[in-house]
């Protein structure tokens, strides 16, 4: 396996202090960010980091509760409720080694909440970090609307969460603890090189907790394919790491990117990360009867829900190609042993 190839290049970090008086300046940077990384930290966003350290200790007591207790919210094809190794990548053919637990706003939920007597309060706690997120991700919206020139309100009103056919979601994720004197088993992946399908994704980072790495190179929203050099995004206290996503990238005609990353498999104790890493992850997502089109009309109008499965599908068409390649791959590995014994 080649050795993987690592830039020291930084991704911007935005402050939205004084966000009202500096909705000009703050929408420029952004735009710049997502002409070219794809990805972007920002600053002084107003969500407190007691906050944000409160979520995720809430967090490890949901994933510190027996796994027969998660199973009673089992993951939905609503988009919500809890996996465990479920997730398989195309870029790897092989399962993420982590668990996850997403919550929605609406009707999606009505069954994936655990009784209140199981966690007290994490309900009324997650959805109110989860409106935390929404403000954040509404400035976000209307830069990004100034900056293609729609209304203010355009993409807001796509992401209306108090709409009963809302899919944003917020997950929290879990991944297992590894043994450094040990060596890393084949096959396995914290998880795998992947694009984000939402609008904008806003990552929350324990500090210490190392993993995350990017890779910008993709031209159009439809491509799979990924470039060969990365770059570390080392998390820091306060900060929240976001990214493009491919409804983004269709929605501005290609113009910004929605770039590959992944959580690095540690390999290496003397640089990696091997205990366990939590993270969160909130993926602005359309409603599914909002109409997405560009300003220059790149591509044909489709609704949310049409997004969705397409985006859907093209996950599933590329995970079949991998499987394909790895069986491939196996079945001349196997000629080559025949070959050898005779």
């Amino acid at each position: 396996m080649a050795e993987t190839k690592y830039s020291n290049r930084t991704i911007p970090k935005i402050s939205l202090r004084d966000f009202p008086a500096r909705i000009p300046e703050i929408t420029a940077q952004l735009i710049r960010a997502a002409e070219t990384d794809g990805f972007f930290a920002l600053t002084d966003h107003g969500i407190p980091s007691s906050a944000i350290a409160a979520q995720f200790a809430l967090a490890e007591r949901f994933f510190a509760l027996p796994d027969a207790t998660k199973a009673l919210v089992p993951f939905t094809h609503a988009n919500v409720g809890w996996e465990k190794g479920a997730q398989v990548r195309p870029s790897t053919g092989a399962a993420d080694q982590k668990e996850s637990y997403q919550m929605q706003y609406g009707p999606a939920m009505t069954s994936s909440w655990l009784p209140e007597t199981v966690l007290p309060g994490f309900k009324e706690q997650s959805l109110a970090f989860m409106r935390q997120a929404q403000d954040v991700s509404e400035k976000l919206m209307l830069c990004f609307a100034r900056g293609l020139r729609f209304a203010d309100d355009y993409f807001v009103k796509a992401h209306d969460v108090s709409r009963p056919n809302a899919q944003t979601v917020l997950r929290i994720l879990h991944y297992f603890a590894m043994d450094p004197s040990a060596p890393t088993p084949e096959g396995y992946y914290r998880a795998g090189a992947h694009a984000d399908w939402d609008f904008v994704t806003l990552l929350f980072q324990r500090p210490g907790q190392s993993g995350l790495e990017i890779c910008p190179g993709r031209e159009v929203c439809t491509e799979f394919g990924l470039g060969d050099t990365w770059t570390k995004v080392e998390p820091a206290e306060g900060e929240i790491v976001c990214n493009i996503g491919d409804l983004l990238m269709s929605w501005s005609d290609d113009r910004f990117k929605s770039t590959f990353h992944r959580v690095k498999t540690p390999t290496d104790p003397a640089v990696d990360y091997y205990g366990p890493r939590y993270s969160m992850a909130y993926f602005n997502q359309p409603n599914t009867d909002c109409e997405i089109q560009g300003p220059l009309k790149k591509y044909p109008m489709v609704t949310g829900s049409e997004f969705t499965k397409a985006a859907m599908k093209r996950n599933y068409e590329a995970l079949e190609a991998k499987k394909k390649e790895l069986a491939s791959e196996a079945g001349r590995g196997e000629g080559s042993l025949v070959a050898a014994a005779s």
